[in-house]
């Protein structure tokens, strides 16, 4: 079936064409000899008509000249005999094609000249019609032009949907970039927090490897040597991490000096969204217990991120935080009585961001609306092998 239309808009117009021509040959040869035909022979008559149809077959090479070829040979043909163009149904319905096909053209001056041209055609072809009428001389050219403007209405509606489609094509192209770019940024500041996790565990070992290092009696001097390796070894990967946080920072901003937060500072975050005007009510289930530092700052900004949406974006009036400790895993519920949320808070992050940090951790990640209103962000960070 889908083959079948493609042919009929392919050829369909191109079969129409044929149709009609053969239906005027077979009209002016069987009318021949009424007293309203076309006076000349049928040896003229016929190929005349073969002729002026033949152009509308090389619209697709020649989109304007084909139907401007057509009202051309059509006045022409009109000079020998008025009758020839406006006797037959057949011609007549081929030339409000050809006026569709002129009004269907892209560049606008040569759809102006069309106008011109079916209309100034249909006007002289009807004057050399004997017998003819004034008011035919008026609505006669403007039907054509009716249907020159059917073709031109087709054609801007045409583009105005080519259009359509391709700022569609472009927004979405412009949302997966905005995505990439907001998860590589959600990635770096994850790798920046964990770098500077990472940087102050060091540090502690480099402490505790001199602290012992000093303390060794000076019979153990190979030990001591060992340790100061190793103590060593720590100070240098120290400054490179330090000069790898540097690098990982966007220009303009500086360290952070303060601990990174954890589930312990959940309170301080409600408490602070509260007074932005979001009043959250925070539940903990399970008996909490020291879970990995990584896993704690992740769990941190989940919360963080959705309460920022849930203020900025959904319109709610109150949410609710739960934090539920499981043997193996962290879960986290963010539930507000707003509208929605946005996938983004302006900064490139939002629910990217928070998938992001989820999948490092190989958990899972669920966000919609919730039953009876409101909006639910759901997450699991799995803590099998994480626990020391």
């Amino acid at each position: 079936m889908r083959r079948l239309w493609s042919l009929a808009h392919s050829y369909g117009l191109d079969v129409l064409i044929v149709l009609l021509t053969v239906e005027a040959t077979l009209e002016v040869a069987a009318r021949h000899n009424s007293p309203d035909a076309p006076r000349t022979t049928l040896w003229f008559l016929i190929p005349a008509l073969v002729i002026t149809a033949l152009p509308l077959f090389a619209r697709r090479r020649f989109p304007f000249g084909a139907p401007a070829t057509f009202w051309l040979l059509g006045v022409a043909v009109s000079f020998i005999d008025g009758r020839v163009m406006t006797s037959m149904t057949s011609v007549f319905v081929l030339g409000m094609a050809a006026a569709f096909l002129l009004g269907n053209l892209r560049d606008a001056l040569k759809v102006r000249l069309g106008l011109a041209i079916t209309v100034g055609g249909v006007a002289i072809i009807d004057y050399q019609e004997p017998g003819h009428s004034a008011s035919e001389l008026v609505f006669i050219p403007l039907l054509f032009g009716i249907c020159w403007l059917a073709g031109f209405a087709v054609r801007e509606r045409a583009e105005q949907a080519a259009a359509a489609e391709l700022r569609a094509a472009q927004a979405e192209r412009e949302r997966k970039a905005a995505a990439r770019i907001a998860v590589a940024e959600e990635r770096a500041r994850i790798a920046r927090e964990l770098h500077d996790i990472v940087a102050h565990a060091v540090s502690v070992m480099v402490l505790q490897v001199g602290a012992v290092r000093h303390k060794l009696p000076g019979v153990q001097d190979e030990d001591r040597e060992a340790l100061k390796g190793v103590e060593q070894a720590g100070r240098t990967a120290l400054a490179q991490m330090r000069h790898l946080l540097a690098a990982m920072r966007p220009d303009g901003d500086e360290a952070e000096l303060t601990p990174q937060p954890g589930l312990d500072g959940l309170e301080s975050l409600v408490a602070s969204v509260g007074r932005a005007g979001l009043p959250v009510r925070l539940h903990v289930e399970g008996e909490p217990f020291p879970i990995p530092r990584a896993i704690d700052l992740s769990a941190y900004r989940i919360v963080q991120e959705g309460l920022t949406n849930a203020l900025k974006h959904a319109r709610a009036g109150t949410a609710d935080v739960t934090v539920r400790y499981r043997s193996d895993e962290l879960q986290l519920e963010i539930r507000d009585d707003g509208i929605g949320t946005a996938t983004s808070d302006g900064l490139g992050h939002g629910l990217v961001g928070i998938r992001e940090r989820v999948k490092i951790y190989g958990g899972e990640m669920s966000a919609g609306t919730a039953n009876g209103g409101g909006f639910i962000l759901s997450t699991r960070l799995p803590l099998v092998g994480e626990r020391a």
